[in-house]
């Protein structure tokens, strides 16, 4: 593809590559990886061909440079067929977006190119066994001995956590600090001694991806992988990040209710009841009708959080309420397309049951749903004041 193409021109050719793959590389062998929670490794190597590794990573640094718009697009294309491929690269983008937009000049140069390439591979390890929402109350500490810093803590539900190499990783560097966020800060974290995987974590759906806890036990990290090269940002960087990892849940949200969506227009038309296809059922209309029109409006919010976040405004209450509703129009719609196809729906044999495994991870995942509800009504009364 021509990354120097018009923008228009070059989407559509980008969306275009990525359908055909999908079609004969993806959609065959979903169902059988799903079931087996096998991790895609041939896939992983076709999105690092296809540039998704640096979809978002400016062209100077060797990636695509996309728009959060077209992003977007893409995240929902391949949800609609495998909702997990997204989560290797949606994590790995973020931790690139830390250093795109936090970084020091250095670290751009030596990391992004890598990151692009997908030579060096990972994502965000955020969470702790009693840390998820509230980050500022993470225990993993890195103490500064010379021209390194000493860490000890766990992180947990790590994407890419086995088959990851490097991660962005939140720690406390003043646990003493107040308020609390001045006390954290980002590193880009290899795997190395004092740094291993205790376990993978077994998961009701987004199988294939894994999902593991990271231990690190006096694990010395070099000074200059201190994103920014100066302590007290690390929470600034990781919610810098997350705003881009929101416009993706929105967008994978988008995908599943898509494919939720399909798959019932699709089988209302052969499945016949009564002497007549379904379809043509007053109850089986009404709830088609709900389903599309749900997930316009998701892609709506998820497309204005995009263009908010390609502006560079601030965009977290957009990226907030794209989040929650895509997220809630993915439980939805699965539910309803799992209600047309009755007992197929629940069959391992048919999509259906895995877009209903699925669909609840994105009401948790990057921030839940009550947090985003919480976070549109400080914004909404910050943007309007009495």
């Amino acid at each position: 593809m021509d990354i120097h193409a018009p923008a228009a021109e070059a989407e559509a050719e980008i969306l275009d590559a990525i359908e055909k793959w999908l079609a004969r590389d993806v959609r065959p062998h979903v169902l059988r990886l799903d079931h087996a929670d096998e991790y895609p490794q041939q896939m992983v190597e076709q999105m690092k061909a296809l540039g998704l590794f640096g979809a978002t990573i400016p062209q100077e640094y060797g990636g695509l440079g996309l728009s959060a718009t077209t992003y977007a697009k893409i995240v929902e294309k391949i949800a609609e067929t495998w909702m997990s491929l997204t989560g290797i690269f949606n994590s790995h983008l973020i931790m690139a977006a830390c250093v795109a937009r936090m970084g020091t000049p250095e670290q751009k140069a030596y990391w992004l190119p890598k990151f692009a390439s997908g030579e060096i591979r990972g994502g965000l390890a955020l969470t702790e066994p009693d840390a998820g929402t509230d980050l500022q109350a993470i225990r993993t500490r890195a103490r500064r001995e010379g021209d390194h810093y000493v860490v000890n803590g766990t992180k947990t539900w790590i994407s890419n956590g086995i088959h990851g190499s490097c991660f962005a990783l939140l720690v406390k560097t003043d646990p003493e600090a107040e308020p609390r966020h001045k006390g954290m800060s980002m590193f880009l974290a290899e795997k190395g001694p004092g740094f291993r995987v205790s376990r993978k974590l077994e998961k009701l759906g987004y199988k294939g991806i894994d999902s593991a806890e990271l231990v690190f036990e006096d694990y010395r990290i070099p000074a200059d992988r201190l994103i920014g090269g100066v302590e007290g940002r690390g929470l600034q960087a990781a919610l810098s990040g997350l705003e881009l990892g929101r416009i993706n849940i929105a967008a994978r949200g988008c995908g599943i209710a898509s494919a939720a969506l399909k798959d019932s227009v699709r089988y209302s038309q052969i499945r016949r009841t009564m002497g007549k296809p379904i379809c043509e059922h007053q109850a089986i209309q009404l709830k088609l009708g709900e389903m599309a029109t749900r997930l316009q409006a998701a892609r709506l919010l998820t497309y204005d959080a995009a263009r908010a976040y390609d502006a560079g405004e601030r965009c977290d209450m957009e990226a907030g309420m794209a989040k929650y509703f895509a997220s809630e129009a993915a439980v939805e719609n699965s539910l309803e397309a799992m209600r047309i196809h009755g007992g197929y729906g629940y069959s391992k044999e048919y999509h259906i049951e895995r877009y209903f495994r699925d669909a609840p991870l994105m009401c948790i995942g990057e921030g839940t749903n009550e947090i985003q509800r919480i976070i549109i009504a400080r914004q909404l009364i910050a943007r309007n004041p009495a």
